[in-house]
């Protein structure tokens, strides 16, 4: 995540890996989830809403609340521990899986010039 104070909801959606229309349907049901409207009624998120939004999504999906047991859950004193970030893990993990390809595809040249 860049360090920046505001993001769009395209951005967000991108950073969570979820659909803007998600993120618009769990403002009106998470009333912790209130994004700033600027004049021109753009959202915007702050880097404390995207914390939020990751748990909100750890407990829907990895967890398997409902919207209601998400509620209460985050409304509960107990901190929700969320998994790092599986969105950038996966941009690290296709980085990789590119340079592992590009020098298999190397090596397997070098082998090809040795039997030719």
């Amino acid at each position: 995540m860049k360090n920046k104070y505001y993001y769009t909801i395209g951005e967000t959606s991108k950073i969570t890996g979820l659909e803007p229309h998600v993120l618009r349907y769990w403002e009106t049901e998470f009333s912790q989830l209130n994004p700033i409207r600027r004049k021109s009624s753009n959202r915007k998120y702050t880097q404390k809403d995207i914390k939020l939004i990751r748990k909100i999504k750890y407990l829907l999906y990895e967890k398997k609340y409902t919207i209601e047991g998400a509620k209460k859950r985050l409304k509960s004193r107990d901190k929700v521990k969320i998994q790092p970030d599986l969105f950038s893990q996966d941009k690290k993990a296709i980085k990789t899986l590119k340079k592992i390809k590009k020098e298999l595809s190397e090596i397997q040249k070098s082998l090809n010039n040795l039997t030719s």
